[in-house]
């Protein structure tokens, strides 16, 4: 009888960096020159990847392949237990020639979580074919419940070496950054402080269903937990004063302080961010949350603290002090579903900063006009705000420092635009200091909100396509001075939905916006989790050939 074997103890708790496995199921009976071309194309598909898809703070995640080819039963046990020994999270197959499904694909998959991230990508060739092995294989998988995306894609016939076209290999990173997501949250964690804000039970953390649907377990700290490391002073004052002095390089006289308090004050909001950043790396926080009000700092009956703008627009962002980073969703007021929404959209997107903002006045194209002949601004009929109209997206935190300038803008240009101005001291007594900005027009992205239903147990995302519009300057002025002056603001333009629908089918008053975000990516991200795709837009097809993925069949089983 073997030992059993201790495997020690280890200080590290080090995430786990998903693993893209991908392998290739072929015809035993052909000729051995094609299982020599089938090699290369899984080769080749594990190279495509390995180059499109990106994890949060620019790295790639680790692609493995195996060379074994699956034939049949035997082959499709030595495949497996390779991906397996590999710690693939993530599974992709590419055939090329028609072969027998059970014996191969899945018993190959009989080794794997029925609930793994499946995908099988082809070419269209009649001469093998693999497509109709992709066919009937997809179609055996879906029919038994799983879910599995097809990508019928283009490479050449013939050749030992064909390389897939740019659509095709499109669709597959698209996809696979969607699993990549999908298995990089399960099992990770969010920190959230405090209880649902003000009771706003749009936000409200429901625990078994956030964990069933997405694997996220979420760490509730009372905010007196970070009141009393205030107190302690725990925290590097080094580090404080280097984040001060960095905020005073790009700031300046735009750091409005009136008194010394304003100042002591503000650098108590800097040492909230660097406590709460240590405790999450400690906890291997994907995410996070500050209730704030109204105990922290709205509250007389208490001692009511700094406010937690400029922490919350920290994590938001892809730099502080100390240089580039990833940015960490972090949610305003502790809601949950914010951080639901954004936490995806950042890892679907790449990494790309996130941006939340309260679901503000919703401007119809009457309304701006009227305003616009008020203050003398001449109305361009061009322009998209005019058209459509435009939401007001503006909230005193969680405005990620990145939307005070365009994708790819160095930091000392996007700085330049942020403003951080003392709050208003009759609603937040703790004082602190707000982040405010108006974001550049042209920014396209998704903007959406994720919801759930106590009726169905499921979550529901609805979302749209949009673009941050601009507006001549004084009547800029005028929209800002119409609703919180000093807080950051982003004018939203949704491609499909109507004003009338943007308003009225809100699922809450907030709402959040992901730069550089596809339609295709975030539906497959949907399909893999079971979230429910909310476009309630009468002016949205369906589907749109080239920008949404085709449905998978399961879906279609009905």
């Amino acid at each position: 009888m073997a030992p059993a074997k201790s495997l020690g103890e280890s200080t590290k708790a080090d995430p786990k960096v998903p693993v893209i496995g991908v392998c290739a199921t072929n015809d035993p009976r052909i000729d051995s020159s094609f299982w020599v071309r089938g090699k290369n194309i899984v080769k080749m598909a594990a190279d495509v990847i390995a180059k499109g898809v990106k994890l949060p703070g620019g790295k790639s995640p680790q692609v493995v392949y195996t060379t074994t080819l699956i034939k049949e039963e035997h082959t499709a046990d030595i495949a497996a237990r390779q991906l397996r020994e590999a710690g693939a999270d993530v599974i992709v197959c590419v055939p090329d020639s028609w072969c027998f499904p059970q014996p191969t694909l899945m018993s190959f998959l009989a080794h794997f979580p029925t609930d793994i991230p499946v995908n099988v990508t082809c070419g269209n060739s009649a001469t093998l074919p693999g497509v109709v092995f992709a066919q009937a294989v997809v179609g055996a998988l879906s029919q038994s419940g799983r879910m599995v995306h097809l990508n019928v894609g283009t490479w050449p016939d013939t050749g030992e070496n064909p390389q897939m076209t740019e659509s095709t290999a499109e669709a597959l990173i698209d996809w696979c950054q969607a699993a990549l997501t999908r298995a990089a949250l399960k099992g990770r964690r969010v920190v959230v402080f405090g209880h649902d804000s003000m009771g706003m039970e749009t936000a409200l953390a429901h625990v078994i269903p956030t964990r069933k649907t997405f694997g996220l377990e979420i760490t509730r700290l009372d905010m007196k937990l970070l009141a009393d490391l205030l107190t302690k002073k725990s925290y590097n004052e080094k580090e404080v004063r280097e984040l001060r002095a960095w905020i005073d390089k790009h700031i300046g006289k735009r750091l409005e302080m009136k008194k010394k308090i304003d100042s002591d004050r503000f650098n108590q909001s800097l040492a909230m961010y660097l406590i709460v950043r240590d405790l999450m790396a400690d906890l291997n926080a994907v995410g996070g949350g500050f209730m704030s009000q109204l105990e922290w700092g709205s509250d007389p009956r208490g001692v009511p603290l700094p406010v937690a703008d400029v922490m919350e627009s920290l994590f938001n962002s892809t730099f502080d002090h100390a240089g580039r980073k990833a940015p960490i969703p972090y949610a305003t007021e502790s809601d949950m579903q914010a951080l639901l929404t954004m936490l995806p959209f950042t890892w679907l997107s790449g990494g790309n900063p996130p941006l939340f903002m309260d679901f503000r006045k919703v401007w119809e194209p009457w309304e701006i006009r009227a305003l616009a002949e008020k203050v003398g601004v001449p109305i361009d009929e061009t322009a998209d705000w005019a058209a459509k109209g435009f939401v007001d997206g503006d909230n005193s935190g969680s405005a990620s420092l990145n939307w005070a300038g365009k994708p790819g803008d160095k930091v000392e240009d996007i700085m330049k635009n942020v403003s951080m101005p003392i709050v208003d001291l009759d609603y937040f007594m703790g004082g602190g200091n707000s982040v405010t900005f108006v974001s550049p027009g042209g920014i396209e992205g998704i903007a959406g909100r994720m919801a759930y239903s106590a009726v169905t147990g499921n979550f529901t995302l609805f979302w749209d396509e949009a673009v941050t519009t601009e507006m001549p300057h004084k009547l800029s002025e005028a929209v800002r001075s119409a609703s919180a002056y000093n807080w950051p603001h982003t004018w939203i333009v949704p491609k499909y939905a109507s004003m009338t629908e943007y308003k009225h089918y809100a699922p809450a008053n907030h709402l959040h916006m992901t730069w550089g975000l596809k339609p295709a990516r975030l539906q497959y991200w949907m399909d893999l989790t079971g979230v429910q795709s909310g476009t309630p837009w009468a002016a949205r097809p369906a589907f749109i050939e080239g920008v949404d993925r085709p449905q998978p069949l399961l879906h279609l089983l009905k």
